[in-house]
């Protein structure tokens, strides 16, 4: 049976009329919905901890901040946008203790939930609404008043009216513009997890990383290497987002199409594709889930942080800073690594 999904006119906004929504964290897809609440006349708090360096950010945005605890107490509405590892610990401290029957309990992402570092009491809604972009093109496509594409999957219906308020929600932040679709809590999180760390980050950036280092090592120039390996990745990239893998393929050059079709299989191997079923269940058993959160527990982030460290020095990272320096395109993704 194929996955609904829901547009304008299945979403009713005007259920958000009279609940208070908080929205718990205030970093990329956190101001994005608070904002995007706000701008379609929902009744919206952030909640932060003491000290945050977003409080202030947040407050000369026009949105009301408290503490977390006092957001989740005040609200019927409770959507989590902090980072994974760091859901649980809050959520036992800050938001359980708050939690009132009828209330609804939200997420971008269903990693907590399901692998049951959540568990909530059964008498309150669990959903989720995931869009599929970063928080600021979130913010931006609502603002040109267009949307962007989101999942939308209700774990528990306490009320009976999960559903319909979660679309809302969806609607309420811009995505019902673009299309709302429907999975399964365990669904968004092994397959985000999967296109993550087998496709769009750890395929793509260790593809893109292996080529540069075989054109350095057969003697190429380094920034040579730099622009046929890394930089020309979002050229390709925006065709297919545009006009998907035919379009891409009817703008480039024949040449460049018949080396896609010939030496694709060679890199991306029936090794490969065994390499990546195992990626993936490393996800479905939990396996990646658990040693995720025991290198971030207790804050020491060793692997992490060495895994962090070592990729930071590839030699690619120095050429592409001296490219970018170059061009005026470069000043945005560089204010993004700076703050």
């Amino acid at each position: 049976m194929a996955a609904r999904i829901f547009y304008q006119e299945d979403c009713n906004v005007s259920l958000l009329k009279g609940k208070k929504i908080a929205i718990i964290g205030y970093g990329s897809q956190g101001h994005a919905h608070a904002l995007n609440l706000k701008d379609s006349g929902c009744d919206v708090r952030v909640g932060l901890y003491k000290g945050s360096k977003s409080w202030k950010k947040a407050e000369d945005q026009g949105l009301t901040v408290t503490t977390t605890a006092e957001a989740a107490k005040w609200a019927d509405i409770i959507m989590i946008l902090i980072n994974d590892e760091k859901q649980a610990d809050m959520y036992k401290k800050d938001i359980e203790p708050n939690l009132e029957a009828g209330n609804m309990l939200m997420f971008a992402h269903g990693f907590n939930i399901n692998y049951k570092c959540i568990v909530p009491p059964a008498d309150v809604d669990v959903a989720m609404i995931a869009p599929k972009a970063p928080g600021h093109t979130v913010r931006s496509e609502f603002q040109a008043g267009k949307g962007t594409p989101c999942l939308v999957a209700v774990e528990q219906d306490a009320t009976g009216k999960a559903w319909d308020l979660a679309l809302a929600y969806g609607a309420g932040i811009g995505g019902a513009r673009a299309g709302i679709l429907e999975t399964t809590f365990k669904t968004e999180t092994e397959t985000d997890l999967f296109g993550e760390q087998a496709v769009l980050c750890g395929g793509v950036c260790k593809l893109m990383q292996t080529g540069f280092e075989v054109l350095c090592e057969a003697g190429y120039d380094p920034r040579n290497a730099y622009f046929e390996c890394i930089h020309e990745m979002k050229l390709i990239v925006d065709l297919i987002y545009q006009s998907g893998f035919a379009g891409m393929r009817y703008s480039i050059s024949n040449t460049a199409e018949y080396g896609d079709y010939v030496a694709g299989p060679r890199v991306i191997t029936e090794e490969t594709k065994n390499n990546m079923r195992a990626v993936l269940a490393d996800i479905q058993s939990g396996a990646f889930a658990s040693e995720f959160l025991q290198d971030m527990s207790a804050g020491r982030q060793v692997h992490f942080q060495a895994m962090r460290k070592q990729a930071a020095a590839h030699p690619s990272e120095k050429v592409g800073a001296e490219i970018r320096k170059l061009y005026s395109w470069n000043n945005e993704g560089d204010k993004l690594i700076n703050n």
